[in-house]
């Protein structure tokens, strides 16, 4: 992915709410389906990290990058986004 296309998937994302929360448990099995599932239908998705979770924010974007099958775009404060295109040319909804 080039800048170019990170700034604007980050733009999209800055307006976008968080469809999914990580909190103490860190990532679990039933997180990891939900983001994926959340991803596949929009393709663009922004996660709250909570204060209680200490683990290494940019880390936990990758693990999640890399079990959805998806590329991280940001890691921004406590947020993190994913980016993930359609399968299918034709229902892609974010055209890069």
């Amino acid at each position: 992915m080039t800048s170019k296309q990170r700034s604007v998937l980050m733009s999209l994302a800055s307006k976008l709410e968080p469809v999914a929360h990580i909190g103490k448990s860190s990532i679990t099995p039933e997180l990891t389906a939900s983001v994926s599932e959340a991803i596949e239908k929009r393709e663009l998705i922004k996660i709250d990290v909570n204060k209680n979770c200490f683990d290494d924010l940019r880390e936990l974007g990758n693990t999640l990058a890399e079990r959805t099958q998806s590329e991280l775009v940001q890691v921004i404060g406590r947020k993190i986004v994913l980016y993930k295109p359609a399968k299918d040319p034709k229902d892609r909804k974010i055209e890069l």
